[in-house]
C-alpha cells in the first residue's frame, strides 16, 4: 500500500517540478484538467463496466444507499462544526465544503483502481453519484451562503455532465449485464481512461507549485480541518456504516474515496462566485499532502481489522 502510495507522490512530485520548470501551468493546466475531466476519467468510469468479468451488479443498490447516508450525515457536520473551527463567520462556508467533500474525481478514481484493481473504478463512479450532485447543491450554498442561493434554481446540466453520463451508461452495462463488449470500443477506451491517473496527478503537481510560502504552512484551523477530513470523519462513518450491516467491501471502497483531500471543485466554486480562496487553497494542499500517508494508514487499519 505504501509502495502504490509513493508511486503516485512520485507524479505529483514530478508535476511539481514540471510546474516550477515552466512546462506546466496557466492555460496547460486548464486545458489539461479540461481533457481528464470530460474524456479521460468519462473512459475510465465506462472501461471499468467493460472487463471479461463484469462488476457485482448486486452491489449498486448498497453503494448508493451508503453514499447518500454518508453525504446527509456530512450535510450535518458540514452546517454544525465549522463555527467551532473558524473564528471568521465569511469562513465557516469553506471549512464545512472541505470537511463533506473529497477529491474524488481526480484522486479518488486513481487511488481506488490501485488499492481495489481497475474494475472498483466503477464502484467509485456509483458513489461519485450522489457526490457531484451534492457539490452542486449544498456545496454551492456552503460557498456562498444560503442568501445568495436564494432564487437560483439547480443546474440541471451538472447531472448530464460527461463523467454522469458514463457513470449512467456503466451502470446500466452492468445492471443489464452486457458481456463481451466489441474490442474497437473497449480497448481505445481502456487506453484513454488510462491517461487520467498520471494525468490528474500531474495537475495537483503543478498547482501545488504556484502556491505561496505561506498556503504551504497553514494555520489552526487548516490542519483541524484535515485531521477531520482525512482521519476522523472517514473513520467515524466506517464504524457507523458497518454497524449498520453494510458489506465490508461496500464500506471500505465509501471509506476510502471520502477519506481523499478536498475537492479541487472548492477552488473552481470560490473562483465562479467571487469568493476568497486563500483557505481553500491552503487547506487542499495540506490534506492532498498529508492524504500520501494517512490513506495507507486508513487501509492497513481496515485490512487487520
Amino acid at each position: 500500500m505504501f509502495e502504490v502510495m509513493m508511486t503516485l507522490f512520485a507524479i505529483v512530485v514530478v508535476g511539481y517540478a514540471a510546474g516550477k520548470l515552466g512546462y506546466m501551468g496557466g492555460t496547460f493546466d486548464k486545458r489539461l484538467s479540461k481533457l481528464v475531466i470530460d474524456i479521460t476519467c468519462p473512459a475510465l468510469i465506462l472501461s471499468s463496466a467493460m472487463t471479461d468479468d463484469l462488476p457485482d451488479r448486486t452491489l449498486i443498490l448498497p453503494l448508493l444507499g451508503i453514499s447518500i447516508l454518508t453525504y446527509v450525515l456530512l450535510t450535518g457536520v458540514a452546517w454544525w462544526l465549522p463555527r467551532f473551527l473558524t473564528k471568521g463567520k465569511e469562513n465557516e462556508g469553506v471549512v464545512g465544503f472541505a470537511l463533506m467533500f473529497g477529491n474524488v474525481g481526480f484522486m479518488g478514481y486513481p487511488v481506488v483502481a490501485s488499492i481495489f484493481g481497475h474494475e472498483a473504478v466503477f464502484y467509485a463512479a456509483v458513489l461519485n453519484v450522489v457526490n457531484t450532485f451534492a457539490v452542486f447543491t449544498v456545496g454551492t450554498m456552503l460557498i456562498t451562503g444560503v442568501n445568495e442561493m436564494e432564487g437560483k434554481r439547480f443546474q440541471k446540466k451538472v447531472l448530464y455532465s460527461t463523467p454522469m453520463i458514463a457513470a449512467y451508461l456503466s451502470i446500466l452495462i452492468v445492471a443489464l449485464k452486457i458481456h463481451h463488449m466489441p474490442e474497437f470500443i473497449s480497448q481505445p477506451l481502456t487506453m484513454i481512461g488510462n491517461i487520467t491517473v498520471p494525468a490528474a496527478l500531474l495537475i495537483i503537481g503543478s498547482s501545488m507549485s504556484h502556491l505561496p510560502l505561506r498556503a504551504m504552512l497553514g494555520n489552526r484551523t487548516v490542519y483541524v480541518t484535515t485531521a477531520l477530513r482525512l482521519a476522523i470523519l472517514p473513520l467515524a462513518v466506517h464504524f457507523l456504516c458497518t454497524a449498520i450491516g453494510f458489506s465490508s467491501f461496500v464500506v471500505g471502497i465509501n471509506t476510502v474515496v471520502i477519506a481523499m483531500p478536498v475537492a479541487t471543485y472548492g477552488t473552481i466554486l470560490c473562483l465562479r462566485h467571487g469568493k476568497d480562496t486563500t483557505l481553500i487553497t491552503e487547506v487542499t494542499f495540506i490534506t492532498t499532502l498529508l492524504s500520501m500517508i494517512t490513506i495507507p494508514l486508513l487501509v492497513m487499519f481496515m485490512l487487520h481489522q
